[in-house]
């Protein structure tokens, strides 16, 4: 029950330490893409594009972080029979 317990909460500051970063990431990237197309309006497809690229795998980093947090809260050896208990079942 205490492991299941402590990995519900890693899975909850897992997922939220990785979703602040991404969201700080994702930032810095707008920023630069803004600034660049500010300077340079010229070249706005390619940076549009380059910044659309890098948006998305940064985001998928949030998604692996997502799914590590998923399995460590319901592919737990003994999550069947504690939430089985909790449950009633």
């Amino acid at each position: 029950m205490e492991f299941l317990v402590g990995s519900v909460w890693a899975a909850g500051i897992a997922i939220c330490v990785a979703a602040c970063g991404c969201g700080i990431g994702m930032g810095f990237a707008v920023n630069g893409a803004m600034n660049g197309i500010s300077r340079n309006p010229e070249a706005s497809g390619k940076i549009q594009i380059n910044m659309l690229i890098g948006l998305a795998l940064i985001e998928s980093l949030c998604i692996y972080a997502l799914v590590v947090a998923l399995i460590l809260i319901f592919a737990h050896p003994a999550a069947p029979a504690i939430l089985g208990a909790l449950g009633g079942h």
